[in-house]
């Protein structure tokens, strides 16, 4: 008898192995595999889980008497998670459970009442393959203590001839899904980045996606950069015609959790998940289920790609997958189409502007071949725009290689430059030009942008001012000459009456004001033109400043203000221009004391910060210079503004920075306003030469001497 039992088994597991080892698909062997079982054990309905490697359910199927259902997955993920299939699942051992009721085990629905099926009879094993749990199979029969130990090995028997089966079914069918999904991306990825015009990018993105899906309706949404709310701009199916433009406010329903959790979510029955918003709602779509996917680009999630109503009633098991994929697809070639819809809108713009401009505009190459050129060159040059685009930058104007560099080296390394030069007319005439270089890209070309501003008249104006100062300074300075030779004559003269020396020292000084006007004109004149500084003495410093307070002191006093001498202790001697370094001091003081308030305070000060140089100063505590002014204060016949402001010519600070430069130091200032002023000025240290001796000056006669 027990040798007939072990026949009957032997044959049982060969036509169970010849059932199931004939096919690869996981579906078809699941389902051979239920029948089987519940031919050769019995039972009115049977089950299977299938479980990946991490003992998470991937694929089941239930069998009612000769009824098959699939895509039970979700169903039957509560037996898993409470039910008898979990307590297998954990233990890895087989239960037998004569009658349900009475067993803890089982999972109890409302089916199971006395009313309807009542208890039952159960047995269920697990599917070991290779030492790897693969799944759970489940037997069950209406009639309570049907099944015993035997049906028990029986069923076990059956599950370990199978396992292997279903393992390699599982892999074949994970590896065929993964083919098919790369496959599809690869397709959608292709058809998706065909073109980047917007429109074209979100039809092809909701045609791959519905193609691949399988689904009645698609539509995307983006993220307002606004609102942040979500605003749908495409859809694609049944009844998606009203779609477009809809919202959902920002963070509400599944929509919401899909933008900040950056993860998609299938959703099997949209009427019994709570988290579904009514605000999701699209038009008079019947929204059965749903899978919604972020689309992301650079890990940023900027809207979400929603597929509604699979038309085999379920999504796949890969749905998410490819919808992911999808998403990160839509979100980069989104990315792409705006980014070229911005550039596009950024070259629309630049030609408005490169030809609306006010100066006349070139673009070269590197080898100075004329590529665009605007209105105001064509008038501005007098060549025709088709002469022009046959020309040579350098047959349009004197290019400053010192600038640009003989082959534009140095304009290419720093990428822009600034010269003045003369502009070759067509009429054979020469006109003063400002050229500004810069490096560009137009049209996603590295090219050169002229930009060729008429200097004509400011030249004019130049030449008039100069004829002016040239005029002012030899007018004056003969004049001038006999009044200070008058005032020391009669210093000499003059019997000792307080009033009369009062007003003669008032008289002096005033022709003293006059004669450093002149000279610092006469010397801007000169330092522009290039002419270098050629009478530099080594002089002490401290002297220069004590000989400055002197000078300026009764300005000071009739503004009762106070004058501080910062310079203290031992400096080295500096290598200047003694009467012109002595007009800088004097100018910034002067400058000080005027913009200063009665009452208030003016310190000057010098200190070593290196063996080269010597650091001045100059302090007020006026009202402060403007952020807008401390970047003009500098340029020559240039007044602060404001009704309050003093009154001048403008020379004086811009003849500081050209005899500060011309020494080879540096002059700047620093303010902020209502806290007061302070201009800052560097200038060379004397140093010995090899053989001889310095020339030393020092003292106020010897400025006297040099101003005669």
């Amino acid at each position: 008898m027990a040798v007939d039992r072990s026949q009957s088994l032997l044959e049982l597991l060969i036509n169970i192995s010849r059932e199931v080892a004939t096919a690869l698909d996981l579906r078809t062997v699941l389902q051979r595999l239920l029948f089987a079982v519940m031919q050769y054990v019995g039972g009115e309905r049977s089950s299977i889980i299938v479980l990946d490697d991490n003992g998470k359910p991937v694929d089941a199927t239930i069998v009612y008497g000769k009824q098959l259902h699939e895509h039970t997955t979700q169903q039957l993920r509560d037996t898993v998670e409470r039910g008898l299939a979990g307590w297998v699942v954990q233990y890895r051992k087989p239960a037998l459970l004569p009658d349900t009721t009475k067993d803890q085990r089982w999972l109890r629905r409302a089916d199971d009442s006395a009313s309807k099926t009542g208890a039952k009879s159960a047995i269920c094993v697990p599917l070991m393959a290779r030492e790897r749990l693969v799944g759970v199979l489940t037997l069950v029969h209406p009639i309570p203590n049907t099944f015993n130990e035997h049906h028990l090995e029986l069923m076990q028997a059956i599950a370990d001839q199978a396992s292997v089966a279903v393992l390699n079914a599982r892999l074949y069918t994970e590896s065929q899904r993964t083919a098919r999904v790369m496959t599809a991306l690869a397709e959608a990825a292709a058809a998706i980045n065909t073109s980047l015009e917007m429109p074209d990018v979100w039809r092809r993105v909701l045609n791959q996606t519905m193609q691949a899906l399988q689904v009645e309706t698609v539509a995307l949404a983006l993220i307002d950069s606004v609102s942040y709310d979500l605003v749908f701009h495409a859809a694609a199916g049944n009844n998606s015609e009203k779609i477009s433009g809809r919202h959902i406010p920002a963070g509400q329903g599944l929509t919401g959790m899909v933008v900040s959790k950056g993860q998609g979510v299938v959703i099997p029955s949209v009427k019994q998940d709570p988290r579904f918003n009514m605000a999701e709602h699209l038009g008079e779509i019947e929204m059965r289920s749903m899978a919604i996917a972020p689309i992301q680009s650079q890990g940023k999630v900027t809207g979400v790609l929603m597929a509604i109503n699979p038309v085999s009633g379920a999504f796949d098991p890969d749905a998410m997958l490819v919808m992911t994929g999808l998403g990160s697809l839509a979100g980069t070639t989104i990315q792409n189409a705006q980014f070229l819809s911005r550039l596009q809108k950024a070259h629309q713009r630049y030609r408005e502007l490169f030809e609306d401009s006010v100066d006349p505009i070139l673009i070269t190459d590197w080898e100075g071949r004329v590529l665009e050129v605007n209105r105001q060159a064509v008038e501005l040059s007098g060549y025709s725009s088709e002469a022009l685009h046959s020309m040579n930058i350098k047959q349009l104007h004197e290019v400053k290689q010192n600038k640009t560099g003989s082959k534009f080296e140095t304009l290419r390394n720093s990428g822009e430059c600034s010269y003045e030069s003369v502009l070759y007319q067509q009429n054979e005439g020469a006109r003063p030009i400002e050229v500004h270089a810069h490096r560009v890209e137009f049209e996603g070309a590295d090219l050169v942008q002229w930009i060729l501003r008429d200097i004509a008249e400011r030249k004019e104006l130049d030449a008039l001012k100069d004829d002016m100062i040239a005029m002012i300074y030899h007018d004056l300075r003969s004049p001038l000459g006999n009044i200070v030779s008058s005032l020391e004559l009669m210093d000499s003269v003059l019997p000792p009456d307080e009033t009369l020396r009062t007003m003669l020292n008032i008289a002096r000084n005033s022709t003293a004001r006059i004669q450093r006007l002149v000279n610092s004109l006469l010397d801007i004149s000169r330092l522009e033109s290039g002419q270098p500084i050629a009478d530099q003495y080594a002089i002490d410093p401290l002297v220069l400043i004590r000989e400055a307070l002197r000078d300026v002191e009764p300005s000071a006093a009739g503004r009762h203000q106070t004058l501080e001498n910062k310079a203290v202790g031992v400096l080295p001697l500096i290598w200047v221009d003694v009467d012109m370094t002595h007009r800088v001091f004097i100018n910034l003081l002067e400058n000080a004391i005027k913009y200063t308030p009665s009452g208030g305070r003016v310190e000057i000060g010098a200190q070593t910060t290196s063996g080269t140089s010597v650091k001045f100063w100059v302090r007020d505590n006026g009202p402060g210079i403007s952020a807008a002014d401390r970047e003009r204060i500098f340029e020559k016949f240039t007044r602060l503004r404001g009704k309050d402001a003093p009154s001048g010519l403008g020379v004086g600070l811009a003849f500081c920075k050209l005899a500060v430069q011309g020494h080879g130091g540096q002059i700047w200032v620093e303010s902020e306003s209502g806290k007061g002023t302070t201009f800052w000025l560097t200038l060379p240290v004397a140093q010995r030469p090899a053989t001889g001796q310095l020339k030393r000056q020092t003292g106020r006669l010897v400025m006297k001497e040099q101003r005669r």
